[in-house]
């Protein structure tokens, strides 16, 4: 019997190493392929479903030109988001604004690879709505209002406003988080707040159309076509409407009418195509050509100029520098990150 044990003691210590071996973990699969895709996040800073479903077809066309696959999410905040982007190893890449963007760089290294570009522009800015019948008519008549704003972490919703109202010595009143630019026009419409932030875009299709200095509102009747998909375009004087307003329509087609700017802020860096410090350089490169051969496209206009998801026309080449005006806002309020994703 001691004999037999043995016999089979030592098949064991022959047998062993191979077992160990044979059930050593395989290589994970390569980054891109379908079974590890690039994780491509969204802010939710419009509605979800439309970022969702935009974003899913933007991703389909990089795959089939490239071969590189997705998987698109949309946290359930900007916070979210820059937590999501930090905590990644190498592998994802997120469409998020200039103040996002620079906590994300300060927080865990993000860099940023594109702008986006709307009719020609590089820039944006933040827009003061009221109803038309509130009386209010100039940023000091928001002293002590309830202020609705897309979120905290916003750039052009909450950062830049802030810094507006803190140079004009005006304090609003609560703050309230709507949860997306098109529902801080809401909450003004149905009362929740006395008066909103959201993104302005200038009216018009080309940087000639509207000059910094110009009235937000270029006067005259509103021209209204309501889209197949239940969206809107809307014109003024002639010129197509591109701010937040339009994008509110789809759930009060008064949005427009009933909402008035009565400010805007400075000019604001458009907002980033980011990637994670350890994201494959290769990989990058090869994937903001495609976002930039996608937005000459007709079938990427059609998405992306959506005013329903980010209404972008293009995407451009910038350096972290780009976004030191967002920087200095920050300074200028001496906020801290903790403060902000609080």
């Amino acid at each position: 019997m001691r004999k037999y044990l043995l016999v089979l003691l030592g098949l064991a210590l022959l047998v062993g190493p191979v077992l160990v071996s044979g059930c050593a973990p395989a290589a994970p699969p390569e980054l891109g392929s379908a079974e590890n895709p690039v994780k491509l996040m969204f802010v939710p800073s419009v509605d979800v479903a439309v970022i969702e479903s935009s974003g899913e077809a933007m991703a389909a066309w990089i795959t089939e030109q490239t071969g590189i696959h997705f998987d698109v999410s949309v946290p359930v905040s900007y916070a979210a988001t820059i937590e999501a982007m930090c905590a990644a190893e190498g592998d994802t890449m997120g469409f998020i604004p200039g103040l996002g963007y620079v906590l994300a760089n300060d927080k865990c290294g993000v860099e940023v690879e594109l702008a986006t570009i709307r009719y020609g522009r590089t820039a944006y800015w933040t827009q003061f709505v009221v109803r038309r019948d509130s009386g209010l008519t100039s940023l000091a008549d928001l002293e002590g209002k309830k202020w609705a704003v897309p979120s905290v972490t916003s750039t052009s919703g909450y950062l830049y406003p802030s810094v507006q109202l803190s140079l004009n010595g005006i304090t609003a009143g609560e703050t309230v988080e709507a949860g997306g630019h098109p529902q801080a026009v809401l909450a003004v419409l149905d009362g929740t707040a006395d008066f909103g932030t959201s993104y302005f875009s200038p009216p018009g299709d080309t940087p000639a159309d509207w000059s910094t200095g110009d009235p937000p509102e270029v006067g005259g009747d509103f021209t209204i076509e309501q889209q197949d998909d239940g969206s809107y375009k809307v014109w003024q004087g002639g010129l197509r409407i591109r701010d937040a307003r339009v994008a509110a329509m789809t759930t009060d087609p008064m949005a427009v009418e009933d909402v008035a700017i009565i400010g805007l802020s400075e000019h604001i860096p458009n907002d980033t195509v980011s990637f994670v410090s350890d994201f494959p350089a290769e990989m990058r490169d090869t994937i903001a050509q495609a976002l930039i051969d996608y937005a000459a496209t007709e079938e990427g206009q059609a998405v992306l100029a959506d005013e329903d998801f980010y209404d972008i026309t293009g995407f451009g080449p910038v350096d972290d520098d780009f976004y030191n005006p967002v920087r200095n806002a920050i300074n200028i309020l001496g906020w801290t990150e903790e403060e902000i994703l609080e």
